[in-house]
């Protein structure tokens, strides 16, 4: 089965909207919707590709971007590897270079989109955001209550620290 390895950019605006792309009819998954990038060349790194990709397909400069997380999906014909970083900041404003409908959707409406399936943890990972909450303690009782006070303040990823939990407070 082909391998191949993609640079993807998470590029958000400044009211944290991200950049979004309709894959041409004609190519792998075609007619869905991606986050910008493309293939590794020889000797480049997923920095670099992102950034080569970035310039050539919607004629933005990345200055800043930072890795989110690395995918590797297997389609029936085709193993894909993500390399996807987000980008934070960067000069120009986007254009389709090559004929693509590009689109700025906030969150909350990323389910809306038709992606395909290796995207699907890339939307995860940017709903679960960059901060989460570390909680702990002996007794279940009084990790739920730290559960319930961190749920309560917006926080949507939670470690569960728990120290001595004796099997009958684990099963409450």
């Amino acid at each position: 089965m082909p391998r191949v390895n993609v640079a993807v950019g998470v590029v958000r605006d400044s009211v944290g909207r991200v950049l979004v792309a309709r894959r041409k009819d004609d190519v792998h998954q075609g007619g869905l919707w991606e986050f910008p990038g493309g293939k590794l060349e020889q000797a480049e790194d997923a920095k670099q590709a992102l950034g080569r990709e970035l310039y050539e397909e919607l004629n933005i400069s990345t200055i800043s971007s930072s890795p989110l997380i690395n995918i590797t999906y297997n389609y029936s014909d085709l193993e894909v590897r993500l390399h996807v970083r987000e980008v934070s900041e960067f000069s120009g404003e986007p254009v389709g270079q090559e004929g693509q409908l590009l689109k700025w959707v906030a969150l909350d409406e990323l389910n809306n989109y038709p992606f395909p399936a290796a995207n699907k943890p890339i939307i995860t990972a940017i709903l679960l955001g960059r901060e989460y909450a570390i909680i702990g303690g002996s007794n279940a009782r009084e990790i739920l209550l730290q559960l319930d006070n961190v749920a309560a303040q917006g926080v949507k990823l939670v470690q569960i620290r728990v120290k001595n939990l004796d099997e009958q407070s684990a099963e409450q």
